[in-house]
């Protein structure tokens, strides 16, 4: 059969209602979802917000969670299509958003992307009386604006690397000229993942800056720019579920950004992840909670930032610790593909116990295991993609994976694909060689023209076994 398995129990999900929600009022919806008390059963009419693989992850923990009646999605793929309703939506549109939730009277929302938070959507879902995981435009800021972070850091004395913002080409020049080599050049805005370049060499450097404030390669989003010094050590991203200063903390995973192996080629949005991811030890663990997490949420909270929602904290472990390269106010993807899967608690309990304040930490249950994540591409991606190749699946999938779409749609009966990062190849295992081997044996299965994909995802851990 084509399209995801749910991990549980390894069955197709029965399609979503094709019809619109049933018509709840917001009145009797409040009522059902008191502070610190769990919802009805199948009470939950969810409208979920993208279009990605990260989407799909949350529209698959949707329909297996038993407080789900119904979910939607806006606007979806040509995966997500099969197993539930998707109305086509702008997301940058926010009265279109609001007006969407009312007319399927939907009683939670769940904002997959950064855009819509950025530009304020949790906001305007609130006022008009509706719950939302996601965190409001004043906490979005984390992501939208990298100035307005590396502000935050230094405020609260939160381990970073040294920087500096600039407008002016000429004065980022002259700073240029007093930092050491490699250096990291970051668009200030939101950049779709593309907004940062690690210099190399001195020449580097100034044209990457050059591309940003004079080129204007990223648009508005580089009209300022910050310029880093670069840190020497390994990454690892940090997934917390926030609720105030209460949150619940996922389990490291990695991401791998360049598009070859061996971590060669132009960084891509994600061609793979795995979790638990070793390299943060119990005793980075430990600081990372003490100098980064807890002096961040408290920092908010006390800037009257009322955050709920995820907070992904992109870390740098170098020789004097975890330091903090990047915040995103969203499910990482291709992360929250590996991450789910590893809650034994409901995602979809947990994202509503954030959103109305009901969160309790220590109830939390995580499963055993390691889970792992193969981006299938497309041709050309990252550069220009090729789109409208036929793709085709496997009829039947083994126990413990799942097929998980990103850049595919659905014309005349085909699935074709659509962008750049098209599938995602997941599996589950007790160990990590274990779902590694599954992985990549489900990615073996899939084919359309063009498709690409490392071959080493998760190996600089299995290396150090």
């Amino acid at each position: 059969m084509r399209g995801g398995l749910p991990f549980a129990s390894g069955k197709q999900p029965s399609p979503a209602p094709v019809s619109v929600f049933k018509k709840v009022l917001l009145a009797d919806i409040a009522n059902s979802i008191p502070v610190g008390a769990m919802v009805f059963e199948k009470s939950l009419n969810i409208l979920l917000l993208g279009s990605g693989g990260r989407e799909h992850a949350l529209l698959q923990a949707c329909l297996a969670s038993p407080l789900t009646a119904a979910v939607a999605v806006a606007p979806g793929n040509g995966g997500m299509e099969t197993e539930a309703p998707c109305h086509p939506l702008n997301l940058e549109d926010i009265p279109a958003t609001v007006a969407l939730a009312q007319k399927l009277a939907a009683n939670f929302v769940i904002v997959g992307p950064e855009v819509p938070l950025a530009l304020g959507v949790a906001d305007a879902l609130r006022a008009a009386g509706i719950p939302v995981y996601g965190p409001g435009r004043d906490g979005a800021q984390l992501e939208a604006s990298k100035n307005h972070t590396k502000a935050f850091l230094a405020r609260h004395n939160i381990p970073t690397a040294c920087g500096a913002r600039f407008t002016d080409t000429a004065a980022a020049h002259a700073y240029l000229a007093t930092r050491p080599l490699p250096i990291v050049i970051k668009a200030d805005g939101l950049a779709a993942g593309k907004g940062v370049v690690i210099a190399k060499t001195a020449d580097e450097a100034r044209q990457a800056v050059g591309d940003m404030l004079d080129k204007r390669v990223f648009g508005a989003s580089g009209a300022e720019i910050l310029i880093e010094d670069f840190m020497d050590g390994e990454e690892a991203s940090i997934m917390l579920m926030v609720c105030g200063r209460r949150y619940v903390m996922l389990p490291p995973s990695q991401d791998h950004k360049r598009v070859g192996d061996g971590d060669t080629g132009p960084n891509t949005g994600g061609m793979g992840a795995y979790a638990p991811a070793d390299v943060v030890t119990p005793e980075v663990r430990q600081r990372v909670v003490e100098e980064i997490i807890e002096p961040t949420l408290n920092g908010l909270a006390d800037e009257g930032v009322d955050y709920r929602g995820t907070l992904y904290i992109g870390i740098m472990v170098t020789a004097e610790g975890p330091k903090v390269v990047e915040f995103n106010v969203r499910f990482g993807d291709p992360e929250c593909q590996v991450l789910l899967p590893l809650l034994e608690t409901d995602p979809v309990q947990l994202m509503l116990d954030c959103a109305t304040g009901a969160l309790e930490p220590a109830s939390v249950r995580l499963k055993t295991g390691a889970c792992v994540i193969i981006t299938l591409a497309a041709a050309g991606y990252p550069n220009t993609v090729r789109k409208g190749d036929t793709i085709t699946l496997p009829e039947t999938l083994p126990s413990g994976t799942q097929i998980l779409h990103s850049g595919t749609v659905r014309r005349a009966g085909q699935l074709l694909t659509n962008g750049g990062r098209v599938l995602g190849a997941v599996a589950r295992g007790a160990t990590l060689a274990e779902a590694v081997k599954a992985a990549y044996a489900l990615a073996d299965k899939i084919h359309f023209a063009g498709i690409h994909y490392r071959r080493d995802i998760a190996a600089r851990q299995l290396l150090r076994k």
